[in-house]
């Protein structure tokens, strides 16, 4: 959305309540370019504000607010939910004995409860997505690697 329309309708009105006083013309006019970019923020607190009601009302996502210069646009995100991964073979599973301080699994079993998960489930699906993220190396005509200066 534009917020251009209201923020010149602001000024139509400014400009008509002076219309046809020539001494406060030049006033009204400084007065609105004073004016502007405070309209502006305003407004846009006041799209930030019903966006955050909305999201309050919406189950399972949130609204966000998203800038473009003078275009802001309101955009619902739904929220992500980890889905327990699929195995890739039907072979069935390993088990697999994990050590971890006792405060990272306090975290980790409050994650996959926020989930709505187990903390198995979880850990394997961290684990999948660690993996899917992390770039792959190709053979070619690449320079890989980190470089100090």
């Amino acid at each position: 959305m534009d917020t251009a329309p209201q923020i010149d309708a602001i000024r139509a009105d400014l400009e008509a309540i002076v219309a046809g006083d020539e001494a406060s013309h030049p006033i009204a006019e400084r007065l609105l370019r004073a004016l502007d970019s405070s309209l502006q923020l305003r407004m846009l607190d006041a799209i930030g504000q019903a966006a955050l009601e909305l999201s309050d009302q919406l189950p399972g996502g949130r609204v966000e607010v998203r800038l473009a210069g003078r275009d802001v646009r309101l955009v619902y995100v739904a929220d992500e939910t980890v889905q327990a991964p699929q195995l890739v073979d039907d072979e069935g599973t390993a088990r697999l004995t994990l050590r971890m301080p006792e405060g990272l699994k306090t975290v980790v079993e409050e994650a996959a409860t926020n989930e709505g998960l187990s903390t198995n489930a979880w850990l394997v699906a961290a684990v999948k997505r660690s993996l899917d993220q992390r770039p792959r190396r190709r053979i070619g005509n690449r320079l890989t690697g980190f470089a100090q200066g």
